[in-house]
């Protein structure tokens, strides 16, 4: 499924999407590549914040995030929960020197009506993050409303 995601630029479908399926085991492939991709509205602000990342201009989370959004982790062994501001500090407003290096797929979308769900895998160097999203239609479109985060070393 890793590959067939790689290889196609499409997140993959999660197990939500199979339910009531009736299939061998063998057939989860063919299903997940056969799923309809997710809507443009839910890709969007995940498309703002790969480009708020790729080019360290935070002005780009704005298309991304609720401005009430939260970021939460793990950094240094101790947990954080910013806010979306707090966030954006975090970028210096040009690409990190190694962004031509480095990679960033989006695993899975779900979308359960007017909220959607969200996993992303970012690999910046030696470490390797896991973001997950939570996104919520609103009168301006879908946009994140929360972000954790889990830093695999």
């Amino acid at each position: 499924m890793a590959l067939l995601a790689d290889a196609s630029g499409a997140p993959l479908r999660s197990a939500a999407g199979l339910t009531g399926a009736r299939l061998d085991p063998t057939a989860d492939i063919a299903v997940a590549a056969t799923e309809p991709a997710a809507d443009e509205a839910v890709l969007e602000p995940l498309r703002a914040y790969v480009r708020g990342h790729a080019t360290g201009d935070p002005a780009h989370f704005g298309d991304a995030f609720l401005p009430t959004a939260h970021v939460e982790g793990l950094r240094d062994g101790r947990f954080v929960s910013w806010s979306l501001d707090e966030y954006r500090a975090l970028f210096p407003g040009r690409p990190a020197p190694d962004e031509p290096a480095r990679r960033r797929r989006l695993d899975a979308v779900d979308v359960h009506g007017g909220v959607a769900t969200a996993a992303m895998t970012l690999r910046p160097g030696a470490d390797t993050f896991t973001d997950v999203f939570l996104l919520i239609r609103t009168d301006a479109g879908r946009r994140i409303a929360n972000k954790a985060y889990h830093r695999h070393t």
